[in-house]
C-alpha cells in the first residue's frame, strides 16, 4: 500500500477508533489521548503493516495493546512495596500522597541524577520508566533488544550508586 493511501485509510478510521477508545476508557479526554497514541504508533510502525492485511484490525490491535499497557503502568504506579518481612504489595490511592518539601527535594535530586546520564543510557531508561516495552524501545531506537536491556540494567546500577539512600 502506498504511503498516501495508508494515511488516508488511517484517517478514515478516526471515528470508529474514537468510539472504541471511548468504550475502553469511559472518559472523553482519555479516549482522545488513546486515539492520538494509536495514530502515532501506527505511523511510527507503518513499515510493519502488511499490505495484504486489514488496516482497521491492525489499528484496533494497536489501540487495545496501548490501553492495556497504560492500564498496567497506572496499576504499577499505584502499588506500594511494604518493607516488612513478608513484603506485601499494597494498592495505594495516588490521591492520598501529598508532596512535601522533603519529597520535592528528593525528586529534584533524582531528576538531576537521571539528567546527568549519557543519552545512550538516559533515553532507553526514561522510555522504560514511561512504560515502553524493551522490544518497542529497541525498535524505536534501532538498537538490539539485548543492548537496551543491558543499558537499562547499567543505568539502574549507576543511579543506585549516585543516589545511595534511595534503593
Amino acid at each position: 500500500m502506498e504511503t498516501f493511501n495508508f494515511y488516508n485509510e488511517l484517517v478514515s478510521l478516526q471515528g470508529p477508533l474514537n468510539r472504541f477508545a471511548m468504550r475502553l476508557t469511559s472518559d472523553y479526554d482519555d479516549a482522545k489521548d488513546l486515539t492520538q497514541d494509536t495514530f502515532l504508533k501506527a505511523l511510527a510502525f507503518r513499515e510493519q503493516f502488511a499490505d495484504s492485511t486489514n488496516l482497521q484490525a491492525w489499528a484496533y490491535t494497536i489501540m487495545k495493546n496501548t490501553f492495556i499497557n497504560q492500564y498496567r503502568k497506572r496499576t504499577r504506579e499505584n502499588m506500594y512495596l511494604d518493607k516488612s518481612a513478608n513484603l506485601f504489595f499494597l494498592s495505594q490511592n495516588s490521591k492520598t500522597h501529598q508532596a512535601t518539601p522533603e519529597s520535592t527535594y528528593h525528586e529534584k535530586e533524582i531528576t538531576m541524577a537521571i539528567n546527568s546520564l549519557e543519552n545512550e543510557f538516559r533515553v532507553p531508561f526514561m522510555m522504560h520508566v514511561e512504560g515502553y516495552k524493551y522490544k518497542d524501545i529497541a525498535d524505536i531506537l534501532a538498537v538490539k533488544i539485548g543492548t537496551i536491556k543491558s543499558r537499562i540494567f547499567f543505568t539502574r546500577k549507576k543511579l543506585a550508586k549516585a543516589l545511595p539512600g534511595y534503593h
